[in-house]
């Protein structure tokens, strides 16, 4: 118990002396990882607290990753690190090439002892509502990316409104929640119409889709495009069984199946940009070298991750619509 000191009219609230008392004793090596912390109740009998300014005290504490709470024990030191002022949840659905580049901007533009934890649900609502409960009350703030998973606003509306961020897909019952998105039906509209020019030397135009993985905005966009450019088009699930036609561009939204689809193309001896023409979603640098190059449709991840840290430590709210850009190569 000598290891908190709480003092009356220094100008310091007492939650926060709290606090720094663990901090120096960290600090001072009397305290150590896996040491109990006093009781709640025994901190607030001997200052004359009340319950709650200790249990804000032990929560600033737990949400800076410093102590852990075990049920039924009390208060143990988790980790030694004073040094962090903040915690950040980052939950994405996946992690790949462009959502590396997504991370590291994010985390190299937010001020010095702000931590980020980062997991993945997978595409899976059992596991993003089983993270998301799980993180409750450990963080300062929770970056989330929806995917297009059905209820995630009943799992998100256990956590605090001001606190939470998303990320990348917006439906429109998350609107409400400060984000950095995409308007998938829009970039993909935009884009294609960049195009258009050179889309026209082909008769179809098909889009590799899946309706579990990718947001219901890329369809509608491409449908939407399909239309007033007066292009035949069609909408398949997979590759399997698919006779790649000569003459048609293959619009694909995952890396997995542009290789597949590049694969397909060498067995089959026609050359990307003449026999089949290829546009890819979500820039990479290796698209910039396979087969002359390939043309993409991507947003700036980059950007994406730099004005997302912007908005959480400027504490800033709204939704904001992240650049995109169509980068024409050789396979068109």
């Amino acid at each position: 118990m000598s290891l908190i000191s709480v003092k009356d009219h220094i100008g310091i609230p007492k939650y926060k002396q709290i606090v720094s008392s663990v901090e120096d004793a960290l600090a001072a090596g009397l305290l150590k990882k896996g040491d109990r912390l006093p009781s709640i109740n025994s901190v607030r009998n001997k200052f004359d607290l009340s319950r709650d300014t200790v249990m804000m005290a032990f929560n600033e504490l737990k949400r800076r990753g410093i102590v852990e709470s075990v049920s039924g024990k009390g208060y143990y030191i988790k980790s030694e690190n004073i040094n962090v002022s903040q915690k950040v949840f980052l939950l994405f659905d996946e992690l790949n090439a462009f959502k590396e580049d997504l991370y590291n901007a994010f985390v190299n533009n937010l001020d010095e002892g702000i931590q980020v934890e980062i997991f993945f649900h997978h595409f899976s609502y059992e596991v993003f509502s089983k993270l998301i409960q799980d993180s409750l009350g450990s963080y300062h703030y929770y970056v989330i990316m929806p995917a297009n998973l059905k209820g995630t606003e009943d799992v998100i509306n256990i956590l605090p409104d001001d606190k939470v961020y998303i990320l990348d897909q917006l439906p429109k019952e998350l609107r409400s929640y400060p984000s950095i998105h995409q308007n998938f039906e829009k970039d993909i509209f935009d884009s294609l119409m960049e195009a258009k020019e050179l889309l026209q030397k082909y008769h179809k135009l098909v889009l590799l889709y899946s309706e579990t993985k990718q947001p219901k905005g890329m369809l509608k966009g491409f449908q939407e495009f399909a239309e007033v450019a007066e292009i035949a088009c069609e909408v398949i699930q997979t590759f399997e069984d698919r006779v790649i036609e000569k003459g048609a561009v293959y619009l694909v939204l995952d890396d997995q199946h542009l290789i597949v689809l590049i694969k397909k193309l060498k067995e089959l001896q026609m050359e990307v940009g003449k026999d089949v023409g290829v546009i890819s979603y979500n820039e990479t640098l290796l698209k910039e070298i396979v087969e002359g190059g390939i043309t993409t449709i991507s947003t700036d991840f980059k950007e994406m991750g730099k004005r997302l840290a912007e908005m959480i430590v400027n504490n800033e709210k709204g939704n904001i619509e992240n650049t995109r850009r169509v980068i024409i190569r050789n396979s068109l």
